[in-house]
This record gives structure tokens, C-alpha cells and sequence, in this order.
């Protein structure tokens, strides 16, 4: 092919599985280094590990990228500079950052260090590319999951490195927009603390009446998506430009990273020489399913997002299929093979439980040890205490010569550290990159020329935001002084048509998702604040356009709307997912034009008051928060409610809609379901999220603002009343 082959990016998250993705051909890793990264559960590398997973690294012609891609908190700034500082001496190649803020610090204090943009910044757009590498000094992009392939194309077209994740698991929610483990569960995903309760099961519920059209409830594991498989793509990735291609996996062991990086350079280098057949990319598929998978999907890349997006019946490793039970005996099964098996293997039955098995018998499939090697077409005998039923299909979930390979390859890989660590020795050279290689990846087809360094329009000069126009900054209302700004949340145009009537709402404000579905927003809309999406693909910039023009003001959720709203010359706030959670993130949101910045719902009061009392007080008093109204958890580009029955695609005009569904967790709680015109669905809280007794506090720091949902509005009065700077 002429397109150049794309960089193959191998998690790392430990030193063993970082020797496993060299051994089996990566050309970049990524790894942690103990802190302040999105996988705080990792065995990150010490910073004594880390230089000599780079020298290493250098030495094989392969680039190490540090993860430092949570958003920061008020404070840890110098932590996370020294950490990069660590990185840098260490012998990273580049760093992965999410918070806007922290990029800022880093073109400032460390300009030689190569940024690459986290995908929990939810870059979707050209437009969001190019103002990350042109005001966040990003290298490289590293794109939404959600993206298809014609997306991508269009993406990278912008002309900044763009990487795209090509295998693993995926969030069902936009990465970077989910609050779901952090305000039910205390730990924040955007921390690195994920306690994942989308692999959790739920009941979806319609008020009223069952969820489903056949009368049952909807149940299962909901917000399980399966793995994604990009294989039967690469040749469409490579041609439409992407730089890199991105396996997630930083949880994952040794084994896994060898299997999966092995399959996927395998792959590339048989495209860079012309091309899989099907024969052998069926065979790369299978070995790919021998590792831990929720099932495969390519659902994103070609489109879609609909059922054959999720994985409902089970969230744990499910295999690949080798067989199916033929016959039974007592303690004893005959499976007949159609794919080669190995002694020491592990294999699952999948069968039901017999109409006559008693209330006692567990309903789970036995995991059974395979005994002895047995080929295709071949009949293996295997010990099984429970009763299967003939018909059952037989997985192999874990294979012992896989995981024999891996060792040995990762043993290999420690021997050759050993022989490149006494060389340094001898050299005094521990931790450098080769000379004149400048920890570049080597020169071959499976190097990424594109991409591989900054590109043009990233390493230009540092260039301040342009601001909005005159005539837009008089559209902003002043706020009052001595009281803070309340802003009234309206969920429908009569609620929105009260609040502006009201004296006790300074500004009223719709989410724009709701927009579509009610005509009567059009008669108020040029008084009105527009909330925008948190996602904003290039699909989205039309419509975005014409908000920006029409409504009094809009809220930016994502760095391209940032990015058009200043070309529009809007009136602009800025919120989460373009989270702002300490002093240097909101400064720069601020220096973009943005009239206020509103704070992330997941922040305590304290940590909101640590942020306005290390910003001087013109600034604090452009902070707005949540005081009282229902939080929104998640939002996924998968519709829940085609989980229902079949669907048509028509989400506008769907029935389905106009009717109230929730999840119900195991415990009980009921959350809110709203599913939008564009297919997208969201998740709330089951209880109003009430601040309002921290805002006399918050309001002594000098907070501006607090958004109260309009419905509540009699309930808050009082504490806003109370609440005097």
C-alpha cells in the first residue's frame, strides 16, 4: 500500500507487560508513572523503571509515552510538573495530558516535552484538533472512541496527528463526560478510580407499565458494550491517514499484550506488503479472541451504536468458541473440536440447565481444564462434574501455550534489558535515547512517519485565543453586584417562559438536546442560554453554528465548540467535559473569551473553594457551580431503548421517547433514562444533588454563580437569598 502504516501504541501497565509489547513489535508503549494517570490501579514503572524501560525502548527503535491524563485538582500542579520532569529525564518521548491547564504549564515549563492530547478531552472534531495543537502545544490527538471510520478521515484531514484506538475494551459513556462512578460512588473516573458500575447489571423500567414491547422488563448488563476489533478495518485506517493506532489494555497482563500487540503487527506488516487474505485474518481473529474479550464489535467504526454495540448477558472474559459438546457421561463430556485445543487450557461450557435440574443447581457455565492436546475435527473426552447438555458450544477462555509464549518472550525481553543495562554501564550513558535517534521509532515500514514528530501546525508559536467580538460581549448580562448570579435550568418552553418572567433568575438556560423535540423553544431561544453536548463531532458543527448565533449565550462542553463560539463572536460559558477543577485550567478558559466557567458537579465544596481562593477575585467571581438540581451521570452514543425491540433509526420521531423510563440497580435506586433526537442517551441521578448550604461559604470565596434547576427554584431562593459576597 502507499499509505503509510500507522504507529502500533502497546499498553504498559506494568515493567512485564511493557517487555511483553516490545517483544511482540510495538513501536510506541504508554505507561504511568505512579500517579496522576487514568488507571491508578496499574503497576505503574518507578521512575529508576521507567528509565530503563526507555533505554531499552530506544535501543529497539520504539517511543515510551507517560500517561498524565487525569484532570488536576487545586494544588497538585507542582506534583504533576515534577512527575513530567521525571519523565522527561527519564527518557519519555512524550507525555499524555487531559487537563487543558496542565498542557499549559508544560509548554511553559517544559517546552522540549512532546504533548499528545488524552482521549478523555473528547476530541471529535477538526476543530478540536487543531485548537489543542495550536493552544494546548498537543503533537498528537488522540480521538473519541465513538468515531467512524469516514469520521476519522475527516479528523485527521486536519492535518494534526491524530491517534485512534484500535482494540480493547470501551466506556459506554464519552470518555471524559461520565460522573457516574464518582457521584454514586465516590471514586472519579476522571481520576483514575473508575469502579466501572457499567459492567454492573440493571433493570430499564417504563413508568407506567413494563419497559419492553413483549411486557417484560428490559434486564441485564445494560451499559455493557463489548470489546472493540478494529482487524477487518486496518486497511481503511491506514487510507484515511490515522498516525497511530492505539490498544487500550493498561489493566491487562503480560499475555494479553503480547497476544493482541503480536496480532495486530502482524496484520500491519502483512497490509504494508499488500494485504491480509481472509484465510489468514480469520486466523488473526481467532488468536486475538484467545485473549480476554466482553465479545467483539467494529459497531463505531462503520456507524453504528446500536445492540450489537453491548455485551448484556455477561461483562467477563467470554473467549473464543473451539467446539461443541457431542455427547455426555457421568462426570465426563465428548467435545468435538473445530479449533485446536492444548493440555492445560482452559475451556467453558455454555450450556442450560435442564427442565428438571432442582432449584440448588448453580445456573453459571463450568470452566473445565482441557487434557490433552486435540486438533480440528479431532473428539477430545473432558472431565466435567456438571451436567451439560449435548448441543452445548465449548470456548476456549485462557490458553496455556499462550501464556508459556508470553513468558518466554518477556524472559527474552529481560535478558536483552540485562545486556543493554551492563552495556550502559560500561558506557555511563543509563537512560539515554540512542544517538541521533532522538527516541524516534526506526526508520522501516512499521515506523509512522506521520505523526511521529509535532506536526507544523502544532509547533507554531504560542498563540493567545482570539476573543469574542464587541457586540457579543454586550449581549452578556453583568452580574449583579452583592448577590451571586442564579441561573435557572429549564427542562420545557413553559418552564423557561416562567423563569424569565421571574426576578429571581438572573438567566435561563435549556440543554440543547431538548431543543428538537418542542417548538415552542424557538419563540424564546435569543433570550435563552443553550447548554451544548458534551460530544461535538464535525457532523455536529452546522447546528452548533446556528445556536451560537441565535441564542443570548451558549454553554461550550467540548474544546471545538470553544473553538466555533469564538469564531461566531457568542457570548460563551465553558463546563464539563472541558473540565476546569483548579486555578491554571479556568485562567486559560478565561483568557479563551469565555465569560464564566462553571465548575465539575463531581467537586466537593471544599475543592471548589480551594479553586476560588487561589484565583484573583475578578476570576473567582466568573465561577459558577450546580447548587440544586439532578446531575446527569453519563452520556452514551448507544440508545438504551433500543434495547427494547426492534428499532427503525429514526430517533426524532421515535414513540419510545416520549415516554419515562429508568435503571434500576441492584440496591434499588432509580435513575432517570432520557433519550435524545440524536440517538444519544443519558443517565441521571435517582435525587436532586442540593449545595445550596455551601454556597454562603463558596460565596465568601467569591464564587459569581449557581444554576438551580427551574423546578426547584422556590426551594433554592432562600439559600441564594442568603448567599452575599
Amino acid at each position: 500500500m502507499e499509505a503509510r502504516i500507522p504507529e502500533l501504541l502497546a499498553p504498559a501497565g506494568s515493567l512485564d507487560a511493557l517487555l511483553a509489547a516490545l517483544a511482540a513489535g510495538a513501536d510506541a508503549v504508554y505507561t504511568g508513572l505512579g500517579a496522576l494517570n487514568a488507571r491508578a490501579a496499574a503497576h505503574d514503572l518507578t521512575e529508576a523503571g521507567l528509565a530503563r524501560a526507555c533505554a531499552l525502548a530506544h535501543a529497539r527503535g520504539a517511543r515510551v509515552y507517560v500517561t498524565e491524563n487525569v484532570y488536576l485538582r487545586e494544588g497538585e500542579a507542582p506534583r504533576a510538573l515534577a512527575l513530567a520532569r521525571a519523565a522527561r529525564d527519564a527518557g519519555a518521548d512524550a507525555l499524555i495530558v487531559a487537563d487543558a491547564g496542565l498542557a499549559r504549564l508544560l509548554r511553559e515549563e517544559l517546552p522540549d516535552l512532546e504533548l499528545h492530547l488524552s482521549t478523555q478531552a473528547g476530541a471529535m472534531s477538526a476543530r478540536a484538533a487543531l485548537l489543542a495543537a495550536r493552544e494546548l502545544g498537543a503533537a498528537r490527538v488522540t480521538c473519541a472512541r465513538e468515531l467512524s471510520v469516514g469520521a476519522l478521515e475527516a479528523l485527521c484531514a486536519s492535518g494534526v496527528p491524530v491517534e485512534a484506538f484500535c482494540h480493547g475494551a470501551i466506556c459506554v459513556s464519552y470518555s471524559g463526560a461520565c460522573a457516574f462512578s464518582a457521584l454514586r460512588r465516590g471514586r472519579s473516573a476522571n481520576r483514575g478510580a473508575c469502579t466501572q458500575p457499567c459492567r454492573l447489571p440493571y433493570r430499564l423500567e417504563r413508568e407506567g407499565g413494563p419497559a419492553s414491547e413483549a411486557g417484560a422488563p428490559s434486564s441485564g448488563r445494560l451499559l455493557c458494550p463489548r470489546d472493540l476489533l478494529s482487524l477487518r478495518h486496518l486497511p481503511a485506517l491506514v487510507r484515511a491517514g490515522v498516525a497511530a493506532l492505539k490498544i487500550e489494555g493498561r489493566m491487562k497482563n503480560p499475555d494479553y499484550v503480547w497476544n493482541v500487540v503480536g496480532c495486530y503487527r502482524a496484520a500491519l506488516d502483512a497490509l504494508a506488503e499488500g494485504g491480509l487474505d481472509e484465510e489468514a485474518e480469520e486466523e488473526v481473529a481467532f488468536r486475538l479472541g484467545m485473549s480476554f474479550n466482553r465479545g467483539f464489535t467494529d459497531a463505531y467504526l462503520r456507524g453504528g451504536s446500536g445492540p450489537e454495540l453491548m455485551s448484556p448477558e455477561r461483562a467477563i472474559n467470554q473467549g473464543v468458541r473451539v467446539g461443541e459438546v457431542v455427547a455426555r457421561a457421568r462426570h465426563e463430556v465428548t467435545v468435538a473440536l473445530e479449533r485446536p485445543v492444548g493440555e492445560g487450557d482452559t475451556l467453558e461450557i455454555r450450556t442450560v440447565l435442564p427442565a428438571d435440574a432442582g432449584a440448588d443447581v448453580p445456573a453459571r457455565w463450568p470452566l473445565v481444564p482441557c487434557p490433552a492436546d486435540g486438533a480440528a475435527g479431532e473428539r477430545l473426552r473432558v472431565r466435567c462434574k456438571r451436567r451439560v447438555e449435548p448441543g452445548s458450544a465449548v470456548y476456549l477462555t485462557a490458553s496455556a501455550r499462550l501464556r508459556a509464549a508470553a513468558d518466554e518472550a518477556v524472559e527474552g525481553m529481560r535478558r536483552e534489558l540485562d545486556r543493554i543495562e551492563l552495556a550502559e554501564g560500561r558506557d555511563g550513558a543509563a537512560g539515554a535515547r540512542p544517538a541521533g535517534a532522538e527516541g524516534r521509532p526506526r526508520a522501516s515500514a512499521r515506523a509512522v512517519a506521520a505523526g511521529a514528530s509535532p506536526s507544523s501546525a502544532s509547533r507554531g508559536a504560542a498563540e493567545e485565543p482570539s476573543r469574542p467580538s464587541r457586540t457579543a460581549a454586550a449581549r452578556s448580562p453583568e452580574p449583579r453586584p452583592g448577590r451571586i448570579h442564579r441561573v435557572a435550568l429549564a427542562a420545557s418552553p413553559r418552564q423557561a417562559a416562567r423563569a424569565l418572567a421571574d426576578p429571581r433568575a438572573d438567566e435561563v438556560a435549556v440543554s440543547a438536546w431538548r431543543l428538537p423535540d418542542d417548538a415552542g423553544w424557538e419563540g424564546v431561544l435569543d433570550r435563552l442560554t443553550v447548554v451544548l453536548d458534551e460530544p461535538f463531532p464535525d457532523a455536529d458543527v452546522p447546528r452548533v453554528r446556528g445556536l451560537c448565533r441565535r441564542a443570548a449565550s451558549v454553554v461550550c462542553r467540548n474544546l471545538g465548540q470553544i473553538d466555533l463560539a469564538r469564531e461566531e463572536g457568542a457570548v460563551f460559558d465553558v463546563a464539563a467535559p472541558v473540565t476546569a477543577a483548579h486555578a491554571a485550567s479556568v485562567s486559560w478558559l478565561l483568557s479563551c473569551g469565555a465569560r464564566r466557567v462553571w465548575l465539575p458537579d463531581e467537586l466537593g465544596a471544599d475543592e471548589a473553594s480551594a479553586v476560588l481562593a487561589a484565583l484573583p477575585g475578578p476570576q473567582a467571581a466568573r465561577i459558577g457551580v450546580l447548587a440544586c438540581g439532578v446531575p446527569q451521570l453519563m452520556v452514551c452514543e448507544h440508545c438504551l431503548l433500543g434495547d427494547l425491540g426492534p428499532c427503525d433509526g429514526a430517533c426524532a420521531a421515535c414513540s419510545r421517547r416520549r415516554r419515562a423510563y429508568r435503571l434500576v440497580e441492584e440496591g434499588g435506586a432509580r435513575l432517570p433514562v432520557l433519550a435524545d433526537a440524536f440517538g444519544r442517551t443519558r443517565v441521571l441521578d435517582d435525587a436532586p444533588l442540593d449545595r445550596t448550604g455551601d454556597l454562603p461559604a463558596l460565596a465568601a470565596c467569591g464564587l459569581g454563580a449557581a444554576a438551580v434547576d427551574a423546578a426547584l427554584l422556590d426551594a433554592a431562593a432562600p439559600a441564594l437569598d442568603a448567599a452575599v459576597r
